[in-house]
């Protein structure tokens, strides 16, 4: 496996670079880029990187993509500390539908989201990031930035490289011309901790319902992170609805209800599921490239965004090892983006479509519809569900000449 980790591959040059978003993605990619010796600079509209969040699931694919960057042994330590997990899918008085390969449960890490972000931050120089300062303006074929720091002062400054790792809802992504925009996904979701560790019997799994969906699984220090998803309006930020919650889930199979109560009410989060309402037809523009839910905010059905996310990093760092001190670098990084977008944006983009139609099976039609879903996968040779699994979380870096 090739990593970034042999210092001075980009010796003589010092390529200046701007990561607007510290996310999973910006953060990674700004970890291993400044182990490589370029100059690195990651902004953050937030006052401070991100704290709280529920937990996140990282799959193969994702720790493959953090041992390129060069970064990935302490969630290697963490995931030799998780035990063996059966993963699939139930019905909502308990049976299994189908279940998943265990080398993919095996080889995925369960994580609470502020550790995964307080490990990356912690990979890099915190001088490095400007937290409070905003994008306002961006010029992709030139590389330059507006920027408004906390102070209140606004500035405008030239890179050779920014990379928008901005979410969501991207102001780096607002400069593409065919910028799509997003849109609400017609489900939404709660998400929580318990507060203290839980007896799962190594299970976790998703159940689904009639417009509605649970998930559990355990933390590798105990704690079970945990979801439930249903259909209904775009809910307005900042409601929790918990009445809805506990009506939903309280009479599914053990230990949902039991998960639920196990976690303090003031920590659940709920919010509408949002994704990018249309595919770019490019990642990179000029001297600027999206990265992470910027380039393809997806649906969790699959839980590969932020997986995908790493992925994207790892594959742009690997491709900037070949830019060299020429008179030709701007050619050269031109390339290199042309590169990452071919790489990138098929896979990415496939993956998205796929979290998008397991959605729409999953919330589509009433009581009936959904027991002969139920029914279709649980008689549904597992091997053929677990042929997408495998292939969604397989995932090696590129060499230099992909």
């Amino acid at each position: 496996m090739l990593a970034l980790s042999s210092q001075g591959a980009l010796k003589g040059v010092r390529m200046k670079v701007a990561i607007v978003g510290a996310g999973i993605s910006g953060l990674a990619l700004a970890a291993a880029l400044h182990r490589e010796g370029l100059d690195v600079t990651v902004y953050e509209k937030s006052p401070m990187v991100r704290i709280g969040g529920s937990g996140i699931t990282l799959a193969p694919n994702a720790l493959a993509a953090l041992d390129s960057l060069g970064i990935g042994e302490p969630f290697r330590e963490r995931q030799r500390q998780q035990g063996p997990l059966q993963g699939g899918q139930r019905s909502p008085r308990g049976t299994w539908l189908m279940r998943f390969p265990t080398e993919v449960t095996a080889q995925s890490l369960v994580i609470a989201r502020d550790e995964l972000h307080m490990l990356l931050a912690s990979a890099l120089p915190r001088d490095l990031i400007r937290a409070g300062t905003r994008v306002e303006r961006v010029v992709p074929l030139t590389g330059t930035l507006t920027l408004h720091d906390r102070e209140g002062r606004v500035q405008s400054e030239t890179f050779d490289l920014v990379v928008g790792a901005d979410g969501l809802t991207s102001a780096v992504r607002r400069a593409w011309p065919e910028d799509p925009g997003t849109r609400y996904a017609g489900y939404a979701a709660w998400r929580g901790l318990t507060e203290a560790p839980f007896e799962l019997d190594a299970v976790g799994a998703e159940t689904w319902g009639t417009r509605a969906r649970f998930g559990v699984a355990p933390l590798y220090d105990g704690r079970v992170y945990w979801f439930g998803v249903h259909t209904t309006h775009e809910p307005r930020r900042g409601h929790n609805n918990l009445e809805e919650l506990h009506r939903l889930f309280d009479r599914w199979h053990s230990p949902i209800p039991e998960v639920i109560h196990a976690s303090g009410e003031n920590t659940i989060q709920y919010l509408p599921i949002v994704e990018l309402a249309g595919e770019l037809c490019s990642f990179a523009r000029g001297r600027t490239v999206l990265i992470g839910d910027a380039a393809h905010a997806m649906t969790p059905n699959l839980g590969q965004g932020a997986c995908q996310g790493l992925e994207d990093a790892a594959t742009l760092a690997v491709l900037l090892r070949s830019v060299v001190s020429t008179p030709r670098a701007a050619q050269s990084l031109e390339t290199v983006l042309v590169k990452y977008d071919r790489l990138r944006r098929a896979r990415a983009s496939a993956i998205a479509r796929s979290s998008r139609r397991i959605g729409r099976i999953a919330h589509m039609g009433g009581p009936a519809l959904a027991s002969l879903r139920n029914e279709l996968l649980r008689i549904m040779p597992d091997r053929l569900l677990a042929g997408q699994v495998m292939a969604t979380t397989r995932w090696t870096p590129p060499t230099t000449h992909a």
